[in-house]
Order: structure tokens, then sequence, then C-alpha cells
């Protein structure tokens, strides 16, 4: 802090002022508005003022020196240029009689006025001088002038009309608080508001220190906006900061990600970013919809890399063979004209596993060359959590970009509103949630790609009305010119010159008689293009998208999966785009029928083909590599035996171009049934067994009933052991495609191998005597232990109704109630002790057969 002093004063007036020291008094003035007020660390003005410092300094102890009321003597002057002011220490000679103070005030703010002003370093003079009633607290702290000022009392507080009085000399007041607890210290304290900056700027410099009443006044600048304001208010309100806090971060989301979401969702239906090819939708007149097929560089380079390493796979169907099955053709036809007109259902196709399903469509989709999106849910149903979930779904439909690394900062900001709030913000969506966002929008990026569509097809409509319609009208004006009823101006030059020229067709008009003459003819004529015309007239192909749901099913995620029904009934709901679901299982069906009542599903089935469409395939197939295709009767009968399932006659067909005779690969393709039977219905080991849907014992029951008869009753199944009534485990059999299970009249009626060749695998395995008597012995210890419960559960009724007492018969009846109950129980046990004794026999001679096959 510097201190100017007064260099104008001469030495020896300084020595006496000195000497007169003990008969003086000194005091403080503060004159303001001298230097620019700095509002903060980095205001420049303070740099502005800093060079005229100097000058005004040494203007301002000139003016001052001039007066000389009571002894009036300005010791030095001292800059505090933070608040624009300056701070005068001078010495006065007192006097009983009259205020000294006020005197030389007035005597100073007379003269500098008289003088023009207060200096100051912008030139507008409108400073004044004022006496300090307390202590100057010169300071240079970042505590920067503020209208509101906070007065701490030491001592005991001061009532308002005391404040209001002691400040309101130096300016207007705008209001005045309640004494509050200062924190962090013992004193407390009000705040004065002023109207104006200045005032408060003189206020404080001057007040402070003074005592009123006993009580020292400590006044300091209160910033009008408080540091860490708002995040006090934030800590202290977070009902309202929280709710608020998620639904600025949706909205974000909405405004800013979720265009860029649709646009990278169209790219991956449009296939923008592929390197073989795409179709372009331009909202262009001028512009068609086209099909750009894969580039010439691709096709150098994957006809002389990949088609050279890689063998086609086996199981992708030849086209022609293909067509001469005649359930692939209604299914093919089917198909084709769902595609072809307004989506406003849904197509499901289901079949076995392995029927051929995926590439029959993926055939069509390619022929039609129509934008499509294909969402393989087998994918969804193998992830073994939600975030992957939610990033397999979100790498299929092009869902970019995906923050699934917040799922679990806001599962943390959940737990901690329910620590501040009592309950949960919901910033932590649920699976079904972000799936229904995920595909929300993707449903928007259809709608657009078919809006696009649209548009391009109509367009595309018009013109070739347009065309054939200019065409219609030429042809019509041609043979009114050849029958000679219509005159063209353009042909009708002269033939000659001067006098001797002659018209072309002649002056005179035509008549109505005239174009009557050739009316029949013109109508016969005109009747020509009436065939184009219909043509141009047609329907247009709108172009919609297609929407592929592969490998659909419920697999515990039914929530997941309705979400999934839900948005498909919206899109076909909404003419946006065709849906196309690919099941194993037809009651699979039944949440697309819920999410879309008014509308019926329209049912595809892809049957097995039938023994003869079979073998037709599998030596058109064998022919075509040169394999001679003549079977035997009894090669005939073992590729029967295989059933019509296309994977199947694939692996046959695969077996057999390397070498394999049909009666080996045929047995190759049973033991590979059977080791992969075992494994799919009985697990590796325990602990796989565990986690089946089903038990061991209820898949051998299935099992050993279909190797002794093609079809079994499906309620006869289910309410004998080991069922008993439990649907649930057949159910889930027939989505693992062990069995399949026919309804007839709308309901459960028979039960089949899941495939052709497990009529084989089920023989196989039931005439298996180690595995027979494994699963046999395991089988009938459930049974024991049932019927040793129901054993035990007769005696304890009997002991019951012993101790009841047997009543005498009436009159009316021959027998007693007790008696008819105890008969009823002996019955029943003697059957559960029979049945006891038959099966530990049988389980007996299965560990001795165990014991021989072990040795």
């Amino acid at each position: 802090m510097r201190i100017h002093s007064l260099s104008r004063v001469p030495t020896r007036v300084l020595a006496s002022s000195i000497h007169s020291l003990a008969d003086n008094s000194k005091a403080w003035l503060f004159i303001d508005s001298v230097f620019p007020v700095k509002f903060a660390a980095w205001d420049f003005r303070y740099f502005f003022g800093h060079l005229r410092q100097e000058r005004l300094l040494d203007t301002l102890s000139e003016l001052i020196s001039q007066v000389h009321t009571h002894g009036f003597k300005p010791i030095f002057i001292e800059p505090l240029v933070k608040d624009g002011g300056v701070f005068v220490h001078f010495e006065y000679i007192p006097s009983q009689s009259e205020d000294v103070l006020s005197n030389i005030q007035s005597d100073l703010r007379s003269h500098i006025q008289s003088q023009g002003g207060v200096p100051s370093s912008a030139g507008l003079r409108r400073g004044n001088i004022w006496i300090v009633q307390g202590q100057p607290w010169r300071e240079d702290m970042n505590r920067f002038a503020s209208p509101i000022i906070r007065v701490a009392f030491d001592g005991a507080d001061l009532q308002e009309e005391t404040l209001y009085h002691t400040f309101r000399p130096y300016g207007r007041i705008v209001d005045i608080s309640a004494p509050t607890p200062v924190s962090g210290t013992t004193y407390r304290a009000s705040t004065v508001t002023f109207s104006d900056l200045r005032s408060s700027i003189v206020a404080r410099n001057v007040i402070h220190g003074v005592c009123i009443d006993k009580t020292r006044l400590r006044t300091s600048f209160v910033p009008p906006v408080q540091g860490h304001i708002i995040r006090d208010w934030v800590a202290k309100h977070p009902r309202i900061v929280i709710p608020v806090i998620v639904f600025l971060l949706g909205t974000l989301t909405y405004t800013i990600f979720d265009p860029i979401r649709v646009l990278m969702v169209e790219g991956k239906i449009l296939d923008w970013f592929a390197y073989k090819g795409s179709f372009r939708y331009l909202n262009c007149s001028h512009v068609q919809l086209g099909f750009y097929p894969e580039s010439r560089l691709y096709q150098w380079l994957r006809r002389n890399t990949i088609d050279r390493l890689t063998i086609k796979p086996a199981d992708t169907l030849d086209v022609e063979t293909e067509a001469a099955w005649q359930e692939r053709q209604d299914v093919e036809t089917a198909l084709r004209n769902y595609l072809d007109d307004t989506p406003t259902n849904i197509a499901f196709l289901h079949g076995p596993q392995g029927s051929g399903k995926s590439t029959m469509l993926s055939r069509i989709l390619q022929d039609k060359k129509r934008p499509k999106l294909t969402i393989d849910c087998a994918e969804l149903q193998r992830v073994n959590s939600d975030t992957r979930l939610v990033k397999a779904l979100s790498r299929q439909t092009g869902y970019w970009p995906v923050f699934t690394f917040l799922d679990s900062m806001n599962g943390l900001i959940d737990l901690a509103s329910v620590g501040l709030i009592g309950q949960k913000v919901g910033v932590s969506p649920s699976l079904p949630d972000q799936v229904k966002q995920i595909l929300e929008v993707v449903g928007t990026a259809l709608r657009s790609v078919s809006s696009a569509g649209k548009k391009q097809a109509l367009y595309s409509h018009e013109r070739a009305a347009r065309v054939v319609e200019e065409e219609r009208i030429t042809k019509q004006v041609q043979e009114r010119i050849r029958r000679g009823v219509y005159h063209d101006p353009r042909m009708g030059a002269t033939v000659g010159g001067g006098v001797i020229a002659e018209l072309g067709v002649g002056d005179e008009p035509f008549r109505e008689h005239d174009e009557e003459l050739v009316t029949h003819s013109h109508e016969t004529e005109a009747s020509t293009p009436t065939t184009p015309k219909r043509e141009g007239s047609k329907t247009p192909d709108l172009q919609a998208p297609i929407v592929v749901l592969k490998n659909y099913s419920t697999g515990g995620k039914e929530e997941v999966m309705g979400v999934f029904a839900k948005w498909a009934a919206t899109l076909v709901e909404g003419h946006i785009a065709h849906v196309i679901v690919i099941s194993h299982n037809r009651e699979e069906s039944k949440l697309f029928e819920k999410a879309l009542p008014s509308e019926p599903l329209n049912m595809i089935v892809l049957h097995d083909a039938d023994n003869q469409s079979a073998l037709q395939y599998v030596k058109a197939r064998l022919d075509d590599v040169g394999i001679d295709v003549r079977f035997s009767l009894e090669e005939t009968e073992m590729i029967n035996g295989l059933g019509g399932r296309a994977s199947d006659l694939a692996s046959l067909i695969h077996k057999m171009r390397v070498g394999q005779k049909p009666a080996e690969a045929v047995e190759d393709i049973i033991r590979q049934g059977i080791s992969e039977l075992r494994k799919r219905a009985f697990g590796e080991d325990v602990d796989d067994a565990r986690s089946l849907p089903w038990s061991r014992e209820q898949a051998w029951a299935v099992l050993r009933a279909l190797a002794r008869r093609d079809t079994v009753p499906y309620h006869e199944t289910l309410i004998n052991a080991p069922f008993k009534g439990e649907e649930g485990p057949l159910r889930s059999m027939e989505r693992a495609e062990l069995i399949t299970v026919d309804s007839q009249d709308g309901r459960p009626s028979t039960i089949r191998p899941g495939r052709p060749i497990y009529y084989h695998v089920f023989r196989r395995l039931v005439d298996d005597p180690i595995f027979q008597a494994v699963q046999d012995l395991a089988f009938n210890a459930k049974l024991i232990e049932s019927a040793e419960a129901t054993v035990l559960a007769c005696e304890q009724e009997l002991q019951v109704l012993r101790m009841i007492g047997f009543d005498s018969a009436r009159w009316w009846s021959r027998t007693s109630a007790t008696g008819i109950r105890a008969k009823y129980l002996m019955e029943r046990m003697a059957n559960a002790q029979a049945t006891l004794q038959r099966l530990e026999k049988e389980s007996g001679e299965l560990k001795k057969a165990l014991a021989k096959g072990d040795a």
C-alpha cells in the first residue's frame, strides 16, 4: 500500500506541526470518486487510473492544503484505489465551543467546489469529502465494492432505526435486514442495501469502527451474487434439483443425440456405410431411387481372395432344385404377395429349425432390392446382461451414439436419491424402457426412409403416366393428320413462288362432316394405347422398407420381446414398413396377436419336404458335381429315413461329396444326432442338468414313449408321471426343438420328434442298454420315492382313523364312512406297495445289467 507524502509542505512546517502534536488532535478524511472503482481482479480500468495516480494526488494535496480552518494541516494522503477513494490523515486544533470537524468538512467542500470539484481520473469531478467517524480499514484484499454492506455488531444488536439514521446521510437505503448470526464467528450482523454503489463505498469506509451505544460496528461489502450460492441452494433443495437435472439431461438427449441416432439408423438401413452396395433416397424430383451394386474393385478382390479360399455353404439351397418343392413354392409366393401389398399386418413365418426359412427369405429380399433391417433375436437371447443386450441391439440397428457406461452411474444416482429424497428419480431406466427408446428412434428412421421411398415412387409413377399420355396424344394427332382431318400449321408449307404458289393442304376449312367420316376408324385406332395407359395407372410400388425379426423367441425375456411385438404392430398400423417375423415355434405368435388385435397375423408355415421332393433335391445337388445318383432301394429307404429337413439333407450331400457312401453318411448323421441329443436333453453332467428347464426323468419319459410310437397323445403325457400336469417342461422341450407339438382345433393334440432324424436317434438311445439302464434307474427312483410317499401318507391317515374310531353302521347304510375311507386307503396302499415292489425288482435287474456292462 502506497503512502504519498505532501512534497509541497516545507520541512520546517512539518517540524513545527510535530512540535504542536500535544495540543492538536488528529482525524481522517475520505474523498470518494477519485479513481475508478474496481469490481473484480481482472478489471482493466485500474491500470488506467494508475497511470494518472501521481498527478491526481499532487493536485488533490495542493487543493486541501489551501484550507486552514481550525489549524487544519494534512499529514499524508493514502490512496484506496480499490474503492476509488483517498484517505487523508490530518491534524487540527480542537475547540469546546463549536463542532470543529463539521466546520472543517464544510470549508473543504466549499473550497473544492470553488476550484471545480474533486479531481478524478475520468474527469467527472463528482466526488465529495467526508469525515471518517470510525477507524479506517485500509486493506487491499479481493473484497470488491458492492451496494450491500454487512454491519457486524461487536456488542449488543442495534435497532433498525439506529442503523438507518447512522447510514442514511451517505445515500438512500433500500433495505435493512434483521440481525442474524455470522457463520464462523460469534458476531451477529445486519445487511444494509444502498440504491447507489457510491453511497455504499462512502458508508463502508466512513462508518467502519465507529462505536454506538458501546457497540462497535464492523462493515464489509457483500457481493450481490454470493460465492457458492447456487451450489448451496442446490444442496438444500434436492427434491427440486434432481428431477430438474434428470429432465434437462433427457431433453439434451432428445434434442442433440436423437437426430444423430436417427441419421445413423437411416445409414444402416440404406447401407450408406457399406462398401458393397447401397440404396440412395433423395427428396429431389429429378433424382431416381436406385440400388447401387457392388463396386468392380470389391468384386475383383472377392473373386481373387475369399472365393478362392472358401467353399460355398452346404446349406445354401439351389434355386432351381428348391423351386421343385411345392411347399416352398407356396411359401415363397405367399411372402412375395405380402411384400407387394401395402403393409397392414405382420407376416409370421414359422417352421422347424433347419428348414431353410432364413435362406428363402434372404433370396426374396435380394430380388426385391428394397431397404431392409434385420434384427437377430437369438443374439439378444445369448447375452447375459442388460448392458450387452443394449449394445447388441444398437449394433444391429445402427443406433449410435449409445452410452451404456452410464447405466452404473445412473444406478448410483438412483441409490443416492433414495437417501436424499426418499425415492428413486428414474434416472436408471429398466431394460424394456431402454429397448423401447432404441426402437422408437429406429421407427423414426424407418418412417423417414418410407416417406422418401413413397415420394420417389409416386414421382416415378407420375412421370411414367405423363410419358404414356404424351405418346397417346401424339399417336392420335398423327392418325388424324394421316386421315386428313387435322391440319398442323407447321406443315402448311407453300409450293412454288409468287402467284403460282400453292398451299400444302388447301385453304378450305374442315367441316364437321369430315370429322364424322373417320370417327369410327379413329375410335378403333385410339383404343390401341389403352393397354399402356392402364399399365401406367397401376398403383406404384411404394418401396416400403422391410423389417425382419429373425429367430424370434421369448426365451425368458418376455418383457423385452413384448416391446418388439408392440413396435412391430406400430410399424404396420402406420403403414411404415413390412414386418416379417421368423420363428421356430408357432406359439411365439401370441405376443404379436396381443399387440395387433385388430388384424390377423399372416401365418406362413414352412414344413419339411416329403420323401419324393427330398430325394429329388439330393439327386439334383449330387448330379451338379458329377456324382452317380442311382440309389439302390436300400439306400433310398435310408435317405427317406432322414426326412425332409433341409439342414440334414444338406449335411448328407456334403458328406457324399467328400466320398462317403449313403449308408456311411446317414449313419454319421445319426451318431451326430445322438451325441447332440444327449447333451441338449440330459446335460453333460449333473450341474448342467440342473440348469435345464426340464428334468432328466421328464426328457427320458418323452424319449422312451416316442421310441415306441411315432406320435404320443399330448394330454396323456401331461397328466402322467413325471409331469403330473406341469406343462412348462413340455413347452420348453418344444422351444429347444427336441419335440414338436401338433395342434388340432387350436389345442395341443400330439407330440412327435422335433426333427425327422430324431426317430432313429430316439430308438438308438433306447436300444443302448447302458444308457437305458441308467435313465430307467433314475426314472424308477422317482417313482419309488412317490410310491413310498403314498404308502406313508396312507399309514398316517389310517392311524388317525383308528384314533377316531369306526362308527357303527346305520339302518340305511351297511357300512360306515370311516370304514369306506379305511378300505380306500388300504387299496391305495396295496397298489402303491405292489408298484414299489415291482420297481425295486426292475431296479435290481437294471443294476445287474449295469454291472455286466461295466465288466
